[in-house]
């Protein structure tokens, strides 16, 4: 049987009006159908329909870290799927990939996070975190302890519960579950520091969770989830600290504490986990994907404590909760192949290095007049554009400068990726110095070309 699939661009424009693109204006790509065709790949490039051979600056969607194309992690999904090419960690099945990488994934975690649920997708892991703790509660006889704070600016994704935990302007005139969550202040000191100290605004913010907490009751509430480093909220970081003291509150207060590292995890921040390594917290349970499998595969996994647990397994009890491909054989392999890749060339290691590298030849760009604020940590890096900066004044919706300069970065080579005022990079971490400095290059000149035009 031949199965082959046309790469040349009109054909795949006309297969494609039939595609649902996420994240997209569907009605804009109607009218101009504006899309680029990626046909192929290899290391940290990513090649076009036309020809083009592009710097992949997003990494994908922050997730191929070790690059495209490895030839490790693709045979280790081969030989799986010749071997056992699914069977679900259903009822009283297992099978070999699915539980070396539990134990894998526990052996990095850390502190007791030593139980993990593999999923399909960050939102699933969000998902299963909170049914998780809904269901922990019901079995310590505290029916009442379900409400879930999260922050303004925050993302954990698009399913029904995960997108109410993302800040509201990603569900804009759309429906999710609300009712359980309550976001707290964002933690973004440069655009909400109102003039006070950076330790002034962490108090405010410590100072907001707690009455929040003691408004709320603090038998209503089950979790706090937090990204380390916000990712598709802007690239926020928090004030040096905050998730400390935000974790001693939530302990104080009993409410468990849900770090979701779907982003920062797996060698992005320069280690595997960015919790404790970065950040000084060991929270009750880590969510993760992405960079789990580099993206070779869709596989994510929900990490709990042993505490925890022990609860939900406890006798009396089913754990009714569960998707077909949760361990999925070809997914799990990935998974193994794609560490075993990490820990060989430690490439975490590798980040603390090339990652600050990075990180400094982006921020250089704030000599431009337009740039406000470059901010993040290693491979994870927002830009963020400002029409004064003495007022940081944003730029209108409509002049839409991080779309223009993203156009302007695609055609001199470097996918990068626009939200509004901000243009966010997460490329593959094997970027070599040089081509760290043909970023920069790009966006520099991208910057400002689209400058001379406002």
């Amino acid at each position: 049987m031949n199965y082959n699939v046309a790469t040349d661009t009109d054909t795949v424009l006309t297969s494609d009006v039939h595609l649902i693109q996420s994240f997209a204006d569907l009605n804009a790509l109607k009218q101009d159908g504006a899309r680029t065709v990626v046909t192929n790949a290899d290391g940290a490039y990513v090649m076009d329909s036309e020809g083009n051979r592009l710097i992949d600056g997003i990494g994908g969607l922050w997730c191929v870290n070790v690059g495209h194309r490895r030839q490790e992690i693709i045979e280790a999904i081969s030989k799986q799927l010749d071997t056992l090419d699914f069977y679900s960690t259903f009822y009283n099945f297992t099978h070999p990939a699915a539980a070396a990488l539990a134990e894998k994934v526990a052996s990095l975690a850390p502190g007791a996070l030593n139980k993990v649920y593999f999923a399909n997708s960050g939102s699933v892991a969000n998902d299963t975190a909170v049914r998780m703790l809904h269901h922990y509660n019901n079995r310590l006889g505290r029916p009442k302890k379900k409400k879930i704070l999260s922050r303004m600016g925050a993302y954990h994704g698009s399913t029904h519960l995960a997108i109410a935990m993302t800040t509201p302007g990603y569900s804009e005139g759309w429906d999710s579950a609300n009712e359980l969550v309550h976001h707290l202040r964002s933690p973004h000191y440069w655009r909400e520091g109102g003039g006070v100290s950076e330790a002034e605004f962490l108090d405010l913010l410590v100072a907001d969770l707690k009455s929040t907490i003691e408004h709320m009751g603090p038998e209503t509430i089950a979790a706090f989830i937090a990204e380390p480093i916000m990712g598709a909220g802007g690239v926020i970081v928090a004030p040096e600290g905050y998730h400390a003291r935000m974790a001693a509150v939530c302990s104080a207060y009993d409410i468990k504490y849900i770090s979701d590292e779907v982003v920062t995890a797996w060698g992005r921040l320069g280690h595997f986990f960015a919790s404790k390594d970065l950040f000084g917290i060991e929270p009750d349970i880590i969510t993760t994907a992405k960079g789990l499998t580099s993206g070779y595969q869709p596989l994510s996994a929900t990490i709990i404590s042993d505490e925890i647990h022990d609860v939900i397994s406890g006798p009396g009890g089913t754990f009714l909760h569960g998707m077909t491909y949760s361990g999925h054989p070809a997914a799990t392999a990935a998974g193994l192949a794609n560490i075993a890749l990490m820990e060989a060339e430690k490439l975490p290691e590798q980040v603390r290095t090339t990652g600050k590298s990075f990180e400094n030849a982006l921020k250089a760009l704030c000599d431009l007049d337009i740039v406000g604020e470059v901010r993040g940590s290693h491979f994870m890096i927002g830009i963020e554009f400002v029409k004064d900066k003495a007022t940081n004044a944003p730029f209108s919706p409509d002049e839409a400068v991080g779309l223009k300069i993203a156009q302007a970065a695609q055609k001199r080579g470097l996918i990068a990726r626009p939200l509004g005022n901000i243009l966010i990079l997460s490329p593959t971490l094997i970027l070599t110095e040089q081509m760290i400095a043909e970023i920069a290059a790009i966006l520099r000149d991208s910057i400002s070309e689209v400058m001379k035009t406002l």
